[in-house]
């Protein structure tokens, strides 16, 4: 068996956005019949929420539309930009913290924007963060990690014939 590519979703706290994408592109690759090619988890760049469940809104939001997901939140470290093949930041800050943190090129090369992938993206490469908002930024960020999950995970398998 090959060795899973191995993804890492970041945002800031790790109970909003990057457990979502987590969650769900580990999902997409179960009902695609490749969940053993990937390994993903999800970090934050602050520890204020560490070992804490994923937030209850969001989790609420994607239970609606058949998702259950639990989590338990981590501060991303040094370790995960050896260790991950990919590293995907949800915002503008996530990205500035992660390349900040990398050491070298490599590194740097393997962090990215999720809404890189959002076909829906134009010029905004940003995911919102809800947590101070209403249901509807819930919803409005699940359905911008749900596109560009998608979107991955047809990239990342086309990748994968070449």
């Amino acid at each position: 068996m090959a060795t899973p590519f191995k993804i890492l979703y970041v945002c800031t706290g790790n109970i909003v956005r990057s457990p979502l994408g987590e969650a769900l592109f580990r999902e997409f690759t179960r009902e695609a019949g490749v969940e053993e090619d990937y390994f993903v988890d999800s970090a934050g760049t602050t520890g204020y929420h560490t070992g804490e469940q994923a937030d209850e809104r969001m989790r609420e939001t994607a239970a609606k539309r058949g998702y259950a997901y639990s989590h338990r939140a981590r501060k991303f470290n040094q370790h995960d930009l050896n260790e991950y093949d990919l590293i995907i930041a949800m915002d503008q800050n996530n990205h500035r913290d992660l390349t900040r943190a990398a050491q070298n090129e490599e590194q740097k090369r393997k962090i990215r924007m999720m809404r890189e992938f959002d076909p829906l993206a134009d010029d905004d490469l940003i995911v919102p963060d809800p947590w101070y908002g209403g249901m509807d930024g819930f919803e409005h960020s699940f359905e911008i990690i749900y596109r560009s999950n998608q979107e991955l995970l047809k990239i990342l398998e086309r990748q994968k014939e070449d």
